[in-house]
């Protein structure tokens, strides 16, 4: 049996990368307060990249199609994440919607979630992620129509370069009803608090 406290190794090659970095930095990896880093980055990085070692789209693979005839709108709100993104591995915080609006069966409202964070927890960019999360609803559930918006502020914006704090950005992608039908997408954008 396995101890679940037991910290995974880390092989030398990737802490050295870490200690390489910290010294480029312009600190001392040796320093005592610097000394465990280059492993507790290292599984950290395992832990903020576990969405590659999994498939979302099996999370959608257990449906339910007693729901006494409901065709009607599905609609997870405000969904928090956390990503990184690939360009400079800063982090992206936000909050999804996702809706679908199911033919003949559902899905349980945690899968969302989880469709959503196993793409987040891996190198993204907003854009991507949105339309990731978007075409795996569509693709394994077959819906009358998917909607998912991500609101999210960029590390790579407020912490580096422009450096402006308080920016969100907004991204989206409808498919089926709710790009082809005005009614559908005005309700979905309604109900989501757009």
């Amino acid at each position: 049996m396995t101890n679940p406290d037991q910290k995974p190794p880390v092989p030398d090659d990737v802490q050295d990368a870490i200690r390489t970095l910290i010294r480029w930095s312009g600190d001392d990896p040796t320093r005592e307060g610097l000394i465990d880093t280059p492993a507790r980055v290292a599984r950290a990085w395992l832990e903020y990249c576990q969405g590659y070692k999994e498939d979302p789209g099996l999370h959608l693979s257990r449906t339910f199609e007693e729901v006494g005839g409901y065709d009607e709108l599905v609609l997870l709100k405000d969904i928090p994440f956390q990503s990184h993104c690939e360009h400079h591995m800063a982090p992206i915080t936000g909050k999804a919607s996702i809706a679908y609006m199911p033919k003949d069966r559902v899905v349980g409202i945690s899968k969302l979630a989880r469709v959503l964070h196993g793409f987040a927890q891996r190198l993204q960019v907003q854009e991507r992620l949105t339309a990731e999360v978007a075409q795996c609803i569509w693709n394994n559930l077959h819906p009358q129509g998917v909607a998912v918006v991500i609101e999210a502020q960029h590390g790579c914006m407020t912490g580096r370069g422009v450096k402006t704090h308080g920016v969100g950005m907004t991204t989206s992608r409808l498919l089926g009803c709710f790009l082809d039908d005005h009614r559908s997408r005005k309700e979905v954008l309604s109900l989501m608090g757009y």
